[in-house]
C-alpha cells in the first residue's frame, strides 16, 4: 500500500536526480521508498506520513546533543534575527576558531594553532588537500581504499559509504591524470605505506587518512597505525592530514585524536579536518593545524580558498553553542548508550545464529555480517552484506531508523534515554530473526 513516503519519492524522482540530493538515501541498498522526515525531536524522527521512528542516525553524526536541543535552535534564531549571511567577518567566527583549538588539546599538546572555517566536509578535505600540495611544493596524495573524504575529484578512487553502496566506478567523471595524483592503498597495512613511501616518497605531499575509518562499516585503525603514518610522513618530508568530519568532536572532546592521546598513543597530524558535530547540524565544516602550514592560505599565502557562505553566522552559532553543551556527561552518556545498543545488537544476532561482528571506535559502531570485524575495505566488502536489508526493515518496521547502507555507523545522541533505548532493544531480536532467515541473492 502506497503512503506519503512513495508519493513524495515518485515526485522528487521527476525532478532530482535518483530522487534524492546525496546517494545512499535513496534506500538503493535496501530496497524501498526512504522516509521523506518532517520533523525531528530529541531522540527521535517523523516521516510525512506521520509516522515516529527512534533515530540512530543523528544526521549522520551531527546530532550529538539529539535533535532540535532548545539551546542550538535559540543560538540559530537568535543569529538570523540579525541577518542570514553577511560576507563578511564576524566575532562569532574568531569565538568559533578559538573554541576548535582549544578543545583539540590533551595535555601540553595542541595541534591545531590555526583555523580555517568552511562549509561542508567535502570543501575542508578538498582545501587541506590543496594546501598541503602548495606548502611542499609536491603533488601525489596517499589515501586508503574504502576511506572517504567527500567527493572531489581525485578522491573517489575506491571510497567507501555511497560509492560502496552504489557499486559505481569510484573515479567516474575524474580525468585521469587528476586520479593519477591518488595513490590508493590498503588500510591497516603498514607494509604497503611503507611501500608506497619507497617508490614515491619524495613526490608524496600528504597522506591522508579519516581518524577511525566510518565509511565502509566501522573499521579503526590497529593499534599504531595514525602514530606510524605520522612517522613515515614525516621522515620523507609529507604532511599527515587527520580528517575527523565525522569522529570530530563526536567521540571524545577532542576528537579519535584526544582518544588515542588518553589511550597513550602520541602523535601530531599537521592538519585536521572537522565537520559534522562542529557545525551542530548546520552546513559548516573546518581545517586547522599547524600555524607554518595553515598560514600558507591565503590572505597570507599563495593557496588561495574562498567561500561566500564560510563562516556563516548561523551555523557558527550553532557550532559554538553545540560545542559549548557538549561537556564529559554528554560524551559519558553517548559511550553508556552505545554500549547498551552494542551489546543487545551482539545479542541478538548470536541467540539468531547469525555470524556477524559488532565492530566499533569509541561510541561509533555498527554491525558487520562477518565473524571478524573487518580491517580492510576488501573484509568490509567480504561480508554477508545481503543480510542487512532485511535487517533494516525489520528494524525499520519495529519503529527504529537504521542508516540504510551496512557500510554505515550508527550513531547514538545524549537524548536517546531508556526509553528510547528500550524501544531499539525490542526491536533488535526480530530483526536478527529477520537476518538469519535472509536469503543470497
Amino acid at each position: 500500500m502506497s503512503d506519503r513516503n512513495d508519493e513524495l519519492f515518485d515526485r522528487a524522482r521527476a525532478v532530482i536526480p535518483g530522487g534524492v540530493n546525496s546517494p545512499v538515501r535513496a534506500y538503493g541498498s535496501v530496497g524501498g521508498a526512504p522516509r521523506f522526515l518532517a520533523s525531528a525531536q530529541g531522540a527521535y524522527v517523523t516521516d510525512a506520513a506521520g509516522t515516529t521512528y527512534v533515530d540512530l542516525v543523528a544526521s549522520w553524526g551531527p546530532a550529538l546533543l539529539g535533535h532540535a536541543h532548545p539551546g542550538v535552535v535559540g543560538a540559530v534564531q537568535d543569529a538570523a534575527s540579525r541577518g542570514l549571511s553577511f560576507g563578511a567577518p564576524t566575532e562569532a567566527e574568531i569565538e568559533l576558531a578559538a573554541l576548535i583549538a582549544e578543545r583539540v588539546r590533551v595535555g601540553a599538546a595542541a595541534p591545531v594553532e590555526r583555523v580555517r572555517l568552511v562549509s561542508t566536509g567535502t570543501e575542508a578535505t578538498m582545501t587541506a588537500i590543496r594546501l598541503a600540495r602548495g606548502y611542499t611544493g609536491r603533488d601525489l596524495l596517499v589515501k586508503f581504499s574504502g576511506h572517504y573524504h567527500g567527493h572531489s575529484d581525485g578522491l573517489l578512487a575506491a571510497a567507501g559509504s555511497g560509492v560502496a553502496t552504489l557499486a559505481l566506478p569510484g573515479s567516474a567523471g575524474v580525468p585521469a591524470p587528476i586520479a593519477a595524483q591518488t595513490l590508493v592503498i590498503d588500510y591497516n597495512d603498514l607494509d604497503q605505506v611503507r611501500e608506497v613511501f619507497s617508490v614515491h616518497g619524495d613526490r608524496i605531499a600528504a597522506v591522508i587518512v579519516e581518524a577511525a575509518a566510518a565509511n565502509m562499516g566501522v573499521v579503526a585503525p590497529l593499534p599504531g597505525f595514525n602514530a606510524a603514518l605520522a612517522d613515515i610522513a614525516h621522515a620523507h618530508g609529507a604532511l599527515l592530514i587527520l580528517d575527523e568530519v565525522l569522529t570530530g568532536f563526536r567521540v571524545h572532546p577532542a576528537g579519535y585524536w584526544g582518544l588515542q592521546q588518553e589511550a597513550g598513543e602520541r602523535y601530531t597530524p599537521d592538519l585536521f579536518t572537522f565537520g559534522k558535530v562542529v557545525g551542530g547540524g548546520m552546513p559548516l565544516a573546518a581545517l586547522g593545524g599547524r600555524a607554518d602550514v595553515m598560514d600558507a592560505l591565503a590572505p597570507t599565502g599563495p593557496v588561495y580558498q574562498a567561500g561566500t557562505l564560510s563562516g556563516n553566522p548561523l551555523s557558527v552559532a550553532a557550532g559554538i553553542t553545540t560545542l559549548r553543551l557538549a561537556t564529559p556527561a554528554v560524551y559519558a552518556r553517548v559511550d553508556a548508550a552505545a554500549s547498551t545498543v552494542a551489546a543487545a545488537l551482539h545479542d541478538a544476532l548470536e541467540n539468531a545464529g547469525v555470524v556477524h561482528s559488532v565492530p566499533r571506535a569509541g561510541s561509533l559502531f555498527g554491525v558487520a555480517f562477518a565473524a571478524e570485524a573487518p580491517r580492510s575495505y576488501a573484509e568490509a566488502t567480504a561480508q554477508e552484506a545481503w543480510r542487512y536489508p532485511a535487517f533494516f526493515h525489520a528494524m525499520l518496521d519495529a519503529g527504529v531508523s537504521l542508516p540504510p547502507s551496512v557500510y554505515e555507523a550508527w550513531f547514538l545522541t545524549a537524548a536517546h534515554d531508556e526509553e528510547a533505548l528500550a524501544q531499539v532493544l525490542a526491536a533488535l531480536p526480530a530483526a536478527a530473526r529477520a537476518a538469519a532467515a535472509a536469503e543470497r541473492p
